[in-house]
């Protein structure tokens, strides 16, 4: 149960310091989460790759920031 506390920073141990593993494991919750479609308005948007976004209820694939579709 190493990552119950820090989540996905929980990989690099002791390595890096605390706050660049809070900083990480905050960008990979937002990369990981779904998020709601502006066609279809469902929350079923993924992250196919790094600011390719894909609705896997409508089909829609866009173009968006990063970790974020906005």
């Amino acid at each position: 149960m190493k990552t119950k506390k820090v989540g996905a920073a929980g990989r690099f141990g002791a390595r890096y310091g605390k706050k660049i593993g809070v900083n990480f494991a905050k960008v990979e919750s937002l990369k990981a989460a779904k998020w709601p479609c502006p066609g279809c308005l469902k929350k079923t948007i993924k992250r196919e790759s790094a600011g390719i976004w894909y609705c896997s209820s409508c089909g829609r694939r866009f173009a968006g920031k990063a970790y974020k579709p906005s």
